[in-house]
């Protein structure tokens, strides 16, 4: 445990690594993402995809990027929305995802898409974990139900959810959900069928409950008023950054 705070206080303080915004499409739409490359890359050439929460590319994603980065891993944050559609207020950022919680083909090809450009950037393609926050950590979890070929993924306070007629198959990434234990827009429904569904998979999968925690726990700007449903929690944010960095230091 002291060797995985260690990395994780290594993580936060060297930011080291270079960002870099990098263009590209899904037919003529154009998207926007950032690609970060380590300076001393791991031997495997391990790469994670970020999948940003429901307001888009922000500084918690580029942080986390440079975070992954600065420990040896290729990283991208994908832009899921695209040019022109990115939301200015929760309202659009509702609206935004869910048109692709309803339309998952979509969110499938633009994962994919980011996966591509991850790989373009100098990641192993055999050796990929996908993390999500939010809405991007449903993101994260659909890479698993659609067979993507990543090795692992994670769901920071996401949503668990899927549409019920959809089949069921088996799951072959390694699973991680960091939860928080009070999260009010997760509901017990939806946590106990996503635990059947996982089980109907025979997935190999994590659930971690931060008590006192809510929901956007990893969020500093979500302020820390529990009531609200969304609030930051150093601890909660803290123990999950180590908990993913063990869940990456099994699979890598």
């Amino acid at each position: 445990m002291k060797q995985l705070f260690g990395l994780l206080l290594f993580a936060h303080f060297s930011m080291n690594a270079q960002i870099q915004s990098v263009a590209y499409k899904d037919g003529n739409q154009n998207l926007n993402g950032f690609s970060s490359k380590p300076k001393k890359a791991n031997a495997d050439n391990s790469g994670i995809l970020i999948l940003p929460a429901w307001m888009g590319i922000d500084d918690h994603s580029k942080e986390v990027a440079q975070q992954l980065a600065d420990l040896g891993h290729y990283t991208f944050i994908a832009d899921i929305y695209g040019e022109g559609n990115y939301p200015k207020n929760s309202s659009e950022a509702g609206k935004q995802a869910g048109f692709y919680k309803n339309n998952i083909s979509d969110y499938h090809r633009r994962i994919q898409l980011a996966l591509d450009q991850l790989i373009k950037s100098g990641a192993k393609k055999d050796k990929i974990v996908v993390i999500g926050y939010c809405f991007g950590g449903t993101g994260a979890l659909e890479a698993a139900r659609a067979g993507l070929n990543v090795k692992g993924v994670v769901s920071f306070h996401g949503g668990l959810g899927k549409a019920e007629d959809r089949i069921i198959s088996e799951i072959k990434p390694k699973v991680l959900v960091l939860h928080g234990a009070d999260d009010p827009f997760v509901s017990e429904k939806e946590i106990l069928a996503f635990q059947k569904e996982m089980r109907n998979a025979k997935a190999d999968w994590q659930m971690i409950y931060y008590s006192g925690a809510v929901h956007s726990f990893t969020n500093k700007k979500a302020g820390n008023d529990n009531s609200k449903g969304a609030a930051y929690n150093e601890l909660a944010d803290k123990r999950s950054f180590v908990h993913f960095l063990s869940f990456l230091k099994e699979i890598f």
